[in-house]
């Protein structure tokens, strides 16, 4: 099975979301576009928390220095970021494929993400804070999908219990609730791969065969 995990905004926790369903899966996992390369990248910080091997993380097709929008970061080094090289890779195993940021970022200015999700043509997460604001950019996410027939698989929300705004995103959205990832402290392999089985099933995710051969 392969997964696009996307969000309504930078910094929702796609990347803690994408560990723990990697590492559940025994995936791999791919970050096409990373902008930003000073600290812990995204992959990186995947290999620390899925419990994952690396020869697991797949090697970005871009790699960009500045922690911006990737068609600015891409600018910036006079590099424009091309569709051809955002061609799935192959793999025998589940894949984990986490985008840049929201679903509307752009990635040169001519390309945005969610078009690029569009062509792939394969299911989506949406990962959704449960913090004030997420009910409209959750929805707005959604329209945006729907208008370009993106396959949603579901809803991973992330942050503390709020039950009114969950209900609200699931009746308005008429989408499927995943789970939800809690805040953890202390936020590591152990932690994130328990706090996944507390509050997600595998079976929503693949067959159990999908990922034995691995």
């Amino acid at each position: 099975m392969r997964f696009v995990v996307t969000g309504t905004d930078t910094g929702v926790g796609k990347t803690v979301f994408s560990a723990a369903l990697a590492g559940a899966l025994g995936a791999n996992y791919w970050k096409p576009v990373q902008s930003g390369l000073e600290g812990e990248t995204d992959a990186e910080t995947v290999a620390r928390l899925s419990g994952l091997s690396q020869d697991r993380i797949l090697p970005e097709a871009y790699r960009l220095k500045l922690p911006a929008s990737p068609h600015i970061a891409a600018a910036r080094e006079g590099a424009r970021i091309e569709p051809g090289r955002l061609a799935i890779p192959t793999s025998r195993c589940p894949l984990v494929i986490e985008g840049a940021g929201g679903l509307m970022v752009p990635l040169s200015p001519d390309l945005l993400q969610i078009d690029v999700f569009a062509s792939w043509g394969l299911p989506a997460i949406l990962c959704a804070r449960t913090s004030l604001g997420t009910i409209n950019h959750t929805l707005l996410s959604l329209e945006a999908m729907a208008r370009r027939s993106i396959g949603l698989h579901g809803i991973a929300f992330t942050g503390e219990p709020c039950e009114e705004v969950e209900n609200a995103i699931l009746a308005f959205g008429k989408v499927r609730r995943l789970g939800r990832l809690p805040p953890l402290d202390p936020l590591n392999a152990s932690t994130l791969a328990e706090a996944f089985r507390a509050s997600f099933s595998l079976s929503d995710f693949a067959g159990r065969d999908a990922w034995q051969s691995c």
